[in-house]
């Protein structure tokens, strides 16, 4: 049984190269957002993906990261990824992936950026 369309993932742009990320992140649900064209679209070379919209993650939602990461190499970008689940966080701890991805604290580009 799907969830409802409240916790779908969704990624909007806001401007800038920043991004929104919101909805859950599982194994049914990842594959919403896997191919969102990110990297092409954002003029600058930074990449910047807010977390803060996430309501519940999986290890599925930890390979997008890391998948994303990959694309914005390849495209020449950085990434990184702001507002960060505490969930989230422990998955990549644990596996090691704390290192590798590009998680950043605080409130990111934007000064105006609400917690």
């Amino acid at each position: 049984m799907r969830g409802s369309p409240v916790n779908e993932p969704r990624l909007t742009e806001t401007g800038d190269g920043c991004w929104l990320l919101e909805g859950e992140l599982n194994f049914s649900s990842v594959l919403e957002v896997l191919g969102t064209p990110f990297t092409g679209s954002t003029a600058g070379r930074e990449i910047q993906i807010d977390l803060k919209g996430v309501t519940r993650v999986d290890s599925a939602g930890l390979a997008l990261l890391v998948e994303w990461q990959r694309e914005s190499e390849r495209a020449g970008k950085a990434i990184t990824f702001i507002h960060v689940p505490e969930q989230l966080l422990a998955i990549a701890s644990l596996c090691g992936l704390d290192e590798i991805l590009s998680f950043k604290a605080g409130k990111g580009k934007k000064s105006d950026d609400k917690q």
